[in-house]
């Protein structure tokens, strides 16, 4: 059909992907209860809303600055004060339609073909194929135990190639919150060579601890100016905004503006009145996010518990996100095969750990109402389990076993 040859090798979304793979059971009437989609299951604060509606109100919804509008960048100045304990002036940040999008502004600023990108397995899906699109080359450095990286293993990976180090803490997929002296040995390690460290911060209020994560400003004296620290975030996970699509990035003033420019070619500008919907739930109240918190943190000690009834299946204790990473390569190594099989045979939708760079593993995720997500561990523990009864309801439907 003569269609790019990068562009047709790209992978589409394997999240996206079930998920609308589920939506189309459920058009058919299949109880589904998709585990699949990282995505909080609670409205949208109070003060997103209102100054969302503000917004349409006024009625002069045009383009705004590439970059983000000015009173949303103070918003943002004042949060990464209050969080990251570093004072930043807006022309260090740029506003994007969603997280997904600042980390792309971040690689296609930095990266040439055949630069090195390191990526830590698990991964976020999207990461590997966000690195082919800027023709950079992935290097994945395998965990150890518990999912958690070396300091040596990074060493061995770096190479006169590497320009980008990528870290999603709490992490996607797994949970896990890395250990406080590999990330501080960490940034040291890239200040120190002038390798760019992507700090993915997306989840970094949803975490399942009395202490906060420290930040990655915690282990640099430099400015933001002379720093390689590249700080993403956004509304997504941590507001339950998903639908909002707005991100950001803090760095460097030479990097940002960089970066608009390659935005005002791509996007114009971030969506005005989601603009607004983010600013309102940035300054407004913050409850909506401690009760987020403490729901998941309640679902995930539950699902925990029934997890740890199915035979032969290992779960990592998530400290963050709303993500969980259970072994079931008892059951198949081959976790496409595995996760085609849950969503056939009990319609519950889950992600292949292969998708994560994890092979026998599924994430799980723990973000939708509690009942659904019990209901799709009990389905997933009825499937696995030969010794179990012969029968299962799904909804009002009754299924025998048949394999």
């Amino acid at each position: 059909m003569g269609f790019s040859k990068l562009a047709s090798s790209i992978a589409p979304s394997p999240t996206l992907a079930l998920n609308e793979k589920a939506k189309a059971l459920q058009k058919e009437g299949a109880s589904v209860i998709n585990l699949a989609i990282g995505e909080p299951g609670n409205f949208a604060p109070m003060g997103a809303i209102l100054s969302g509606l503000a917004s349409i109100k006024d009625g002069c919804v045009k383009y705004g600055a590439t970059g983000g509008t000015p009173t949303l960048k103070d918003a943002i100045i004042k949060y990464t004060a209050k969080h990251y304990q570093r004072q930043v002036e807006r022309n260090n940040i740029l506003v994007s339609n969603g997280a997904k999008q600042s980390i792309f502004n971040v690689l296609f600023s930095l990266v040439d073909e055949g630069d090195e990108v390191l990526l830590f397995a698990p991964y976020w899906v999207s990461y590997p194929e966000m690195v082919r699109i800027t023709r950079g080359t992935c290097k994945v450095i395998n965990p150890g135990e518990g999912f958690q990286p070396s300091m040596d293993a990074v060493r061995k990976h770096v190479t006169p190639r590497t320009r980008v180090v990528l870290l999603n803490n709490p992490n996607n997929p797994s949970g896990i919150i890395y250990r406080e002296d590999f990330v501080a040995e960490l940034v040291s390690f890239c200040e120190e060579k002038s390798i760019y460290l992507i700090l993915d911060d997306i989840y970094h209020q949803l975490v399942f601890r009395d202490t906060p994560i420290p930040t990655g400003y915690t282990y640099t004296s430099k400015s933001v100016e002379d720093s390689h620290l590249i700080i993403s975030n956004g509304v997504s996970k941590t507001y339950g905004m998903t639908g909002f699509r707005i991100g950001w990035v803090v760095a460097r003033t030479e990097l940002i503006s960089l970066m608009g420019r390659i935005q005002s070619q791509m996007t114009s500008c971030p969506h005005i009145i989601s603009q607004a919907a983010a600013e309102g739930a940035l300054t407004g109240s913050q409850h909506v996010t401690e009760n987020l918190r403490q729901t998941i943190q309640n679902t995930r000690d539950l699902v925990l518990r029934e997890l740890e009834t199915i035979p032969g299946v290992h779960a990592t204790i998530p400290e963050g996100a709303f993500y969980i990473l259970p072994d079931f390569s008892v059951f198949d190594q081959d976790s496409n095969k595995l996760a085609a099989f849950l969503l056939e045979k009990v319609y519950v939708g889950t992600v292949p750990g292969a998708a994560f760079g994890m092979e026998g593993h599924l994430r799980i995720s723990i973000a939708g109402p509690q009942h659904e997500v019990l209901e799709g561990i009990r389905r997933i523990r009825w499937a696995l389990d030969s010794e179990g009864s012969d029968s299962i309801y799904l909804g009002d439907q009754k299924v025998i076993r048949s394999w």
